[in-house]
């Protein structure tokens, strides 16, 4: 190459005619682009004619290994600017809009609320900065769902996270088989039980109640030791009583443990109609189900709990997570659209805690029970922010698993 300095234009063309098959590269490229700007200078580029100029190209391609295109960029770069510099690459990037403080702060929210859906947790970034002042949360607050999922995937993220999964039904006779109508009032709930499984003993775990409302989502869990009418019948009583609207409807699957004369009898007693799922209507206590895996086998876990446990169980649901779930997580709220052809389909567009869905609701003050205010269950949901009614449920929570496992191995 260095010799090719002195080459006059015949000689280059012999050169080219002679070599046809040979290639050459440049040790790096700060070197090859000096190299072509000696040839460019001392063979008077710019004052050559076309003949001439096509055979210097022909050659600082052949001696360089560089394409054409390649060949044409220095040679206009030497045009315009009188000189070859070798630039570094920039790579085109967006501006990091969310900081590894945030990717931090998503993850201890998902950490507390066990990582919800992507717009149940955009709810409720919403909720810590605009309905509690958390002034952390000011960007967070503005993120889409995909940004949110996105940084999920983020390794600032993971270096603080990981993630959980779902249940059963039985069957037999009384109550009427229907699905449960409410129209938009709240009061109709639907209810199943969760088993905790057995030991390698076989000795039966801890059974949890499951009820939710149908229209607002309203969740009240409960634990008992046995599924019999000692344990079931008390039980269902205080879980009932601590919705805050009156109860109108009762709907579960066909399991004995509710479809018997005790609990239809204790129903018929308040004035509560009774209702069954349809066989081959999966759909009729889709609701529950759904909710025995997003909560209760997400906070519960599916290893064995011994029945004596029940009353530390139910009192871990009582005073943290039955609040908590009604208050500060929120749901998914359905709108079903039909299409022009008439399918239904369900949407989700809204995601709003249980409290949050109940004031939604006309005439408000007429559905709760006796005692109970609005102004009260308001005073209850602005006590704490989600994130810390969700992390005092995970203390209490961390505190009941840490006195089963203290039991167990004494």
């Amino acid at each position: 190459m260095q010799a090719g300095d002195r080459l006059s234009l015949e000689q280059i063309r012999a050169f080219l005619e002679a070599s046809s098959e040979l290639h050459f590269e440049a040790a790096n490229k700060r070197e090859l682009y000096e190299w072509v700007q000696r040839i460019l200078v001392e063979q008077q580029y710019a004052a050559l004619q076309r003949e001439g100029k096509g055979l210097i190209r022909r050659y600082v391609a052949k001696m360089t290994g560089l394409s054409r295109a390649q060949v044409t960029r220095l040679i206009g770069q030497h045009r315009d600017c009188g000189r070859l510099e070798a630039r570094s690459y920039q790579r085109r990037g967006f501006a990091a809009r969310y900081t590894e403080v945030d990717a931090a702060l998503l993850a201890a929210v998902d950490e507390a609320h066990q990582r919800l859906s992507g717009p149940a947790t955009q709810q409720l970034l919403q909720r810590a900065f605009h309905d509690f002042g958390d002034a952390r949360f000011r960007q967070l607050a503005q993120i889409s769902v995909a940004q949110l999922y996105r940084m999920r995937n983020s390794h600032a993220y993971r270096q603080r996270r990981t993630v959980f999964e779902k249940t059963r039904t039985t069957q037999i006779s009384i109550g009427e088989r229907r699905r449960p109508e409410p129209q938009g009032r709240a009061g109709y709930v639907r209810v199943d039980t969760v088993h905790q499984g057995d030991d390698v003993d076989g000795r039966k775990g801890v059974y949890h109640i499951n009820a939710v409302d149908e229209v607002t989502q309203w969740q009240v869990v409960g634990a008992v030791p046995q599924i019999s009418e000692a344990w079931l019948l008390p039980m269902l009583h205080a879980m009932l009583e601590q919705f805050p609207f009156r109860i109108h409807g009762f709907h579960s699957d066909n399991g004995s443990e509710f479809i018997n004369h005790r609990v239809a009898g204790m129903l018929k007693k308040l004035l509560i109609e009774q209702s069954k799922s349809r066989p081959r209507h999966s759909s009729d206590n889709g609701l529950v189900e759904a909710k025995n895996g997003a909560v209760i086998r997400k906070h519960m876990g599916y290893g064995h709990i011994a029945a004596e446990n029940a009353a530390a169980v139910e009192q871990f649901y009582r005073q943290h997570l039955n609040p908590y779930l009604n208050f500060h997580r929120p749901c998914a709220v359905p709108e079903i659209v039909t299409s022009p052809q008439g399918k239904r389909k369900r949407v989700y567009r809204w995601y709003a805690t249980p409290w949050q869905i109940l004031r939604q609701l006309p005439d408000l003050a007429r559905l709760l029970k006796p005692g109970r205010t609005v102004a009260q269950l308001d005073q209850l949901a602005q006590a704490q922010t989600d994130s810390e009614a969700a992390w005092q449920m995970q203390e209490a929570k961390r505190e009941l698993f840490s006195n089963l496992q203290s039991r167990r191995i004494a």
